[in-house]
């Protein structure tokens, strides 16, 4: 049993290490795009955002052996608002209102994450 939990964790270690990778790799990309285009728009920092914030996910693991689920969530708002961006003003009311409406979701789950955490409560398990 405990030969199949060293295989998992090593798999799951060598997955993060290819993420990391890829997302170096993008990020050179979308700065070499950047330069060679000599523009750079709100959306192109929000996926260079992204790709930080998904290396700071990776970091994380490897120093506390775990993931803080407020990074996802991040992740999650920094997307949605660059999608929202994306489709400027060809948008359809109602998609603009279910995507705000799942950033606004998503930035007050954050909140209560983060009053959960600092309530004595949980201090306490």
């Amino acid at each position: 049993m405990m030969n199949i939990y060293k295989w998992i964790t090593a798999a799951e270690k060598g997955i993060l290490i290819l993420i990391a990778l890829f997302t170096v790799y993008s990020v050179c990309s979308e700065m070499y795009m950047v330069v060679v285009n000599g523009k750079i728009t709100l959306t192109d920092l929000l996926l260079m955002f992204i790709y930080a914030e998904v290396l700071g996910m990776v970091a994380a693991f490897y120093k506390y052996s775990k993931i803080p689920i407020t990074i996802p969530v991040f992740i999650a708002i920094t997307a949605l608002c660059r999608l929202i961006i994306l489709q400027g003003k060809g948008i359809s009311t109602v998609d603009l209102i279910y995507e705000s409406g799942a950033v606004l979701l998503l930035a007050i789950s954050s909140l209560i994450m983060k009053w959960e955490l600092k309530s004595p409560s949980s201090k306490d398990d």
